[in-house]
Parts: structure tokens; sequence; C-alpha cells
């Protein structure tokens, strides 16, 4: 259920307008590897909740690079998911963020939107930070919002009937 209501806030808040890049996407990939019971299901929806969004979004010649970087992202969350801290979500959501803007930006390089050289390529790094800027500021306000709605939820149930339907970990 929980891997169903994350796909969907994904796909939502994909489509619907906001600023260039600013998607929780990658949140969403790092609160499912915390919190997913399943570490197959924790990769493959994120990169579901992606795939299904670009179908209506409209597909382009960089989705393996964005496609592949949420994978990443995914394993990225998984290997930080034995620890649920702040810096942990912190460093994952830096982590992801520098991931994808390198990823996907070295996919546009290669795609030829920019010169085959080193200055080419810097060029391109240089052009996507204002999308990176947006893309990690999306990514940590989510991230903070997720894990720290899912913890004042946690110690609100913690002592209820609730406790075991609603608590994962």
């Amino acid at each position: 259920m929980l891997a169903l209501i994350l796909m969907m806030f994904g796909i939502l808040f994909r489509i619907i307008p906001h600023a260039p890049n600013f998607t929780p996407t990658v949140a969403i990939a790092l609160f499912g590897a915390a919190f997913l019971p399943n570490r197959r299901l924790a990769v493959i929806m994120p990169l579901a909740l992606i795939i299904i969004s670009d179908l209506f979004i409209g597909l382009h010649d960089i989705v393996i690079f964005t496609w592949g970087s949420v994978v990443l992202a995914s394993l990225i969350g998984l290997g930080l998911s034995k620890g649920r801290k702040t810096t942990t979500v912190l460093f994952g959501s830096l982590a992801s963020s520098v991931v994808f803007y390198l990823v996907t930006n070295f996919g546009v390089w290669l795609a030829g939107w920019y010169p085959p050289t080193p200055q080419g390529l810097l060029q391109c790094y240089v052009a996507g930070i204002p999308f990176f800027r947006n893309f990690l500021a999306g990514t940590l306000i989510y991230s903070a919002a997720f894990f720290v709605t899912y913890a004042l939820a946690a110690k609100a149930v913690r002592r209820t009937a609730f406790a075991k339907a609603l608590l994962t970990n």
C-alpha cells in the first residue's frame, strides 16, 4: 500500500505544474528504500514512477540516464536504509541529487546537445546548474517532509492498535 501511495504521489507531482526539476522523485526513492519491506520493490517502485510519469509528460532522448539515475538513488537509499537519522537522510539526499545531476547532464552531452569536447561537457554541466539547484531543493524539501511526517505519525500511533498495521519497521 505504501509503495502505491508513494508512486501515485510521485506521478501526480511530476505531472502538475511545478518549477523545473522540483519534484519528489528522488526523495520517494530514498524514503521507499528506508521503509518499504521489500528491497526489490524499493528499487522498482521509483523506476515505475518515473517511467509512467514520463509516458504522460513525454519521452526524451536521455530517458535511460534519468531512469538510471533514479535506480542509483534507490540503491543509495538502500545503502543508507539502516540509519534513518537526519544526517543520513541529508547525506542520501545530497548524494542522490549530485549523482542525478552528473549522470543526466553527461547523458545530455552524449546525446549531442553540446560539442563532443571537454569544453562542451563543461558547458553542459554549467548550463545544468539552475536545474540542479531546483532538483536539490526539491529532493531536500520532499525528503524532509516524508521522513518527518513518518516519524511524527509513527510516534503518534506507536502505542495504539494501529501501530502493527501502520509501522513497517
